[in-house]
This record gives C-alpha cells, sequence and structure tokens, in this order.
C-alpha cells in the first residue's frame, strides 16, 4: 500500500482512495442484496414457490445482514479491517455462486439467507462508520453520505442490468455475473486498503498538524467489544430511540421497497425490467439525496433532518398505491420523492451516535442500531409477503409501512446530543 501513496504523492489524502475502496466494496455488496427482488418472480414460475416462501429467505438474510453489524464492526476492531473484510468478500461470492444450484426452498434459506446475508453484513453501513471514524476528523457526514450513497448506485447499476439478464438468460446467469462482480473487489481491498491512516504514517483527515500519529489497536475479544458496548449503550434512553427509528426506518426501505416494489409492478402489469428501471431511477435520486444528507448533518440539526426525512418518506409510502392508477406522473413522482430520501437517514443517525457514544464506541453502538434496521427490514419483507398472499394486493403494507415513518418522524425529535454514557459505580 505504500506504493499506492507514493503513486498518488502529496495530490490528496490518502483517506480518500480508502473511501474509493470501501465505496466500491459497498456497490458489490448492493448488488448482491438487491438480486433476490429481481429472482422473486423467475423462481415463483420455475419452481412454484410462493412469495411467501421466497420472502422468508429474504427476510432472515436481511436480518442476519443487520445481525452482523456490530460483531463485524467489534471483529474489525480485533482483528482489522482488511483481514475480517477479505473473509467476508470471499464468502459473499463463494455463496453468491453456490445459489446457482438450489432447486428447494430450504437451499435458498441456508444459502441466501444464512451464508450471503451474514457475509454483506460485513461489508455494510458498520464499515462505512469505521472507515469514517477512523480515517476523518473532518467532512464526517458528507464522507459517510458517499459511502451511504453506494447502496443507491449499486442499485442504479445492476438491478437494470440483472433484470434485462433475467428476463433473456434465466436467474442463473445473474447469481453468477453478482458473484463475479464481489470477486473483482477481492484484490482491491487486499493491496489499497490500509488499517489505518497511522500505518501510512498519517493523521486522519481534518486533524490538527500538531496532533501525535498513533494508532490504537484492541486485543480484546470481539464478543465481548460488541456485548460490552452494548450492555453501555442499552442503558441510556437515546440509543432505543436511535434503535427503533431505524427499525422503522428498515422496514419502510429494505424490507418493503427495495424486496417487494419490482413485483408489485408485475401486480400492475408492468415487466420486471420496469419495475427495476424504477427502483433504479429512485437509486438516481438517492444518490443525490444522501450526500446531500451528509453534507447537511455537518451543518444543521440531526434531529430536525431527520424529522423531515421520515415524514416526507411516510407520505410518500401512502402516496404509492394510487400512484400506479396516475397516468405519467403517478410514479416518477413517488419516484422522485421517496429517492431523494431513501437512505438520506443514515448521515444524521451515524452524526447522532457519534455525538453521544464518542467515535470509538460509535461504530459498535451504530452496528447495532444498525440491526435494529435490519430486524425492521426482516419483519417487513416476510409480513409483506404475507399480506399479499392473503389480501392479493400490496396496498395494507404500503399504508402500515407510511404509518411507521409518521411515528418514527416523532421518535427522532426525543434524541438528545449530549452524551449520556453511564459513568462506573464508586465500590
Amino acid at each position: 500500500m505504500n506504493w499506492a501513496a507514493k503513486l498518488i504523492g502529496g495530490r490528496f489524502h490518502y483517506g480518500w482512495l480508502t473511501v474509493a475502496v470501501v465505496f466500491l466494496v459497498l456497490l458489490a455488496a448492493a448488488g448482491t442484496r438487491a438480486t433476490p427482488s429481481v429472482m422473486m418472480v423467475p423462481l415463483e414460475h420455475q419452481f412454484g414457490w410462493s412469495r411467501a416462501t421466497i420472502s422468508l429467505a429474504i427476510s432472515v438474510n436481511i436480518a442476519l445482514y443487520g445481525l452482523m453489524g456490530p460483531f463485524a464492526a467489534a471483529a474489525m476492531q480485533r482483528f482489522g479491517v482488511r483481514p475480517t473484510l477479505l473473509a467476508a468478500l470471499g464468502t459473499m461470492a463463494a455463496g453468491v455462486a453456490l445459489s446457482s444450484l438450489m432447486t428447494h426452498p430450504w437451499q435458498m434459506v441456508l444459502i441466501w439467507g444464512v451464508m450471503v446475508g451474514g457475509s454483506t453484513g460485513v461489508a455494510a453501513l458498520s464499515l462505512s462508520a469505521t472507515v469514517v471514524t477512523r480515517w476523518f476528523t473532518t467532512r464526517r457526514g458528507l464522507v459517510m453520505g458517499i459511502l451511504t450513497a453506494s447502496s443507491a448506485t449499486g442499485q442504479l447499476v445492476f438491478l437494470p442490468m440483472l433484470a434485462a439478464i433475467a428476463e433473456h438468460d434465466g436467474w442463473r446467469q445473474v447469481v453468477w455475473t453478482v458473484a463475479i462482480a464481489a470477486a473483482i473487489v477481492i484484490p482491491l481491498v487486499a493491496f489499497l486498503l490500509p488499517e489505518r491512516p497511522s500505518d501510512m504514517k498519517l493523521r486522519p483527515y481534518g486533524e490538527p498538524h500538531d496532533t501525535p500519529i498513533n494508532g490504537t489497536v484492541t486485543r480484546q475479544n470481539p464478543l465481548a467489544i460488541a456485548f460490552g458496548t452494548l450492555a453501555m449503550a442499552s442503558k441510556t434512553r437515546d440509543f432505543w430511540l436511535l434503535f427503533f427509528s431505524f427499525f422503522i426506518c428498515g422496514a419502510s426501505t429494505n424490507g418493503y421497497v427495495g424486496t417487494h416494489l419490482i413485483a408489485m409492478c408485475g401486480d400492475y402489469g408492468m415487466t420486471e425490467v420496469q419495475g427495476a428501471s424504477l427502483l433504479a431511477a429512485m437509486g438516481i435520486f438517492d444518490l443525490f439525496g444522501t450526500t446531500l444528507s451528509g453534507w447537511l448533518s455537518d451543518r444543521f440539526n440531526s434531529r430536525v433532518l431527520l424529522f423531515w426525512y421520515y415524514g416526507l418518506r411516510g407520505l410518500s409510502l401512502m402516496y404509492l398505491p394510487h400512484a400506479f392508477g396516475i397516468d405519467f406522473f403517478g410514479l416518477p413522482l413517488f419516484a422522485v420523492f421517496y429517492g431523494l430520501d431513501w437512505i438520506a437517514t443514515v448521515p444524521p443517525t451515524v452524526r447522532l451516535a457519534t455525538d453521544v457514544y464518542g467515535k470509538e464506541a460509535a461504530p459498535v453502538v451504530f452496528g447495532w442500531v444498525v440491526a435494529g434496521h435490519q430486524l425492521g427490514a426482516a419483519f417487513a419483507a416476510l409480513g409483506a409477503g404475507m399480506l399479499r398472499a392473503s389480501l392479493g394486493t400490496y396496498t395494507v403494507a404500503s399504508m402500515i409501512s407510511g404509518g411507521l415513518c409518521l411515528v418514527a418522524a416523532v421518535i427522532v425529535l426525543r434524541i438528545n446530543r449530549p452524551a449520556k454514557v453511564p459513568e462506573p459505580q464508586a465500590v
């Protein structure tokens, strides 16, 4: 990696190259996570599996993706970012490739739910939080916005292409394409991703020049780090406010729209490619909205930003069932408003976690908050599938998701900025 530092010289801080590598890793992981939504209808047609059955595998994937967050952040502290990430990417690529052989629902649950879900959980928001807090003292909100936007970019890059491949060549060709994309980023991590700025004899970006160059390496067990941080954070009200608001965030994004929108479009006579193109269009607006959200979170009250994000998202979801009946402007209007704040909630949430718990504990705390996000997504993915199977429509699911977002808009206003970490009791 020193050769890379010499190559860029003093033209820009190496932290920006680290951001570029992590962005590509998150891009590949986002494409992997988006793949089941493209596969849902083809699997339904080929094997006769119901949407509720397929949604079960997706919900396990989403739940494990979130539950891995705090343990991934702790493992990165104990073993290092690069070794942890290389193991996850190898497992992810192998699992996706192995899924081309599946013929039974339990195999999808095991491979896509457990194997792929767990590995993508390492290349997730906890990775972003770890990199941002280690490499940047200033511009943290902006960088977190850029990395979070990788999810939108993953949709933009992968979904239309994967939907077209599924339509013309079948779902197995889709999984091979995704497996190759996941494998391509492995050498980038191996050769270009240092552990900390101190490894490159650098200070974090924005750190004063008189600050000593040093790196803190923990030797604690990752489980002890993860559960110890949870024990500390769970004694504060702020943790539960962050956790439950992000639970609703996951339910209304990955769980509902991310999983079911393409299938919902099919209910109204749209093709998979058209549905995937709608998601990709939302990704364009999300790329802009999330990056802007990062910039805003460096400058404005994060609680107020979250209030508007959740409120507007709730109204967008309540509008969604009616959008299909409005000529021309219906779905594009939804794509714009929902897309702009799809995951714009992440930068201000990370900012609040860092303000309350400090930059060392924040990545692991945020990992637990992300676990709440993905548990919400898992419940919504399964619940929306069951509602669709029993009612024949997604309207009720849209209304429930929208209503929950309005509840979250109220919850976030009660999150306090001052640190409330419990002090050790004197013996």
